[in-house]
């Protein structure tokens, strides 16, 4: 088959790979009906996170279960599925308290490559959620956005406590950022409030339901939003970047008592502690149990509620995986759809 392989920072290429196969009786393969490149894929192909050799790409997918492993009981061949980008068992302590991220026998998809024609997926009982049938080709971005981004988006707005009448803020205007607008206006918050400086984002951030757009950063977006809101400060901050800057600014949005979910894969964030203290903030978050929420988004997405595809604002055929990183990359795209 063929597959995306990163040799090097900036070095990402099709490749032919062995096919994947039933390595274990709770796996199954699966046709990848389509992938995408994500926002954390590029601390890779930046050069932020070390490699120590080639690696294969990708962990968002959906597509038609073509064999199942011996104990493979829920999942069937022939069922369209989407999954999360963290292998769970659906069974460990962890699983059963909505943690699935933290499943004692997860696995990460990334290390197999969703970039890819074929996938083998672990513990699937436990990972893939099947659709009622196969879905028309306009429905394959939501889907597939499912996978991770509007699950992560929308554990950020759980997280941070959104709710009816919440005040919500949302930092970071890429996939996530965005789809947690979807997600706090879907559960009920009054005002939400996003942080952009791209003209096309703030476009789709208010079409979501943004209320407000903040385009200043540091300080001065800290006091924009403070005079936003009476000087009072936020109740669910969505922090959905991973940065220090990003994390000092959703701290100190936040109003005393409010919440902070940190969803972004964190690099060089280093809360004060004293400042967290006298802040009285609560901060929380981590990986998106994506696979708690999968079974609501995606009847939300099948009954036509939703459309978190949306973000995908670059299409390409797979082989053209390069050009949807460098566009990611220069920031010419939100995320970039892969249709083998």
């Amino acid at each position: 088959m063929r597959g995306a392989i990163l040799h090097a920072p900036g070095d990402v290429r099709m490749e032919e790979r062995e096919d994947p196969a039933i390595v274990n009786p709770t796996d199954a393969v699966i046709s990848v009906a389509a992938t995408c490149v994500c926002g954390s894929d590029l601390w890779y192909y930046r050069g932020v996170n070390a490699m120590s050799s080639p690696m294969p790409m990708g962990h968002e997918y959906c597509g038609v279960v073509e064999d199942i492993g011996a104990e493979v009981t829920k999942i069937k061949r022939g069922q369209f599925v989407v999954g999360s980008f963290l292998a769970s068992d659906g069974t460990c302590p962890h699983c059963r308290a909505g943690h699935q991220s933290a499943c004692q026998q997860r696995q990460s998809i990334g290390r197999l490559g969703a970039q890819a024609q074929a996938l083998r997926v672990p513990l699937a009982d436990g990972t893939l959620v099947a659709i009622p049938e196969h879905p028309t080709d306009d429905l394959l971005p939501n889907l597939l956005a499912a996978s991770d981004v509007l699950g992560t988006g929308w554990f950020a707005a759980v997280a941070a406590g959104v709710r009816a009448g919440t005040v919500a803020l949302v930092v970071g205007d890429g996939a996530v950022g965005l789809l947690g607008v979807l997600a706090a206006r879907q559960l009920g918050a009054e005002r939400i409030i996003a942080m952009s400086r791209h003209q096309s984002r703030q476009r789709l951030a208010r079409e979501f339901g943004a209320t407000d757009v903040v385009a200043e950063r540091g300080d001065e977006g800290v006091a924009r939003v403070l005079e936003l809101t009476n000087g009072i400060g936020i109740d669910a901050v969505l922090e959905c970047v991973g940065t220090r800057e990003s994390m000092d600014q959703a701290v100190r949005c936040a109003c005393p008592g409010g919440r902070v979910s940190m969803v972004g894969v964190p690099h060089g964030v280093n809360i004060d502690g004293a400042q967290l203290f006298r802040s009285q903030v609560f901060v929380g978050g981590g990986a998106a149990p994506v696979r708690r929420f999968l079974p609501d988004l995606l009847d939300l997405i099948w009954r036509r509620q939703i459309e978190p595809g949306r973000v995908f604002d670059l299409a390409l055929p797979l082989d053209d995986v390069a050009e949807g990183y460098r566009a990611m990359d220069e920031r010419r795209a939100i995320k970039a759809f892969l249709r083998p």
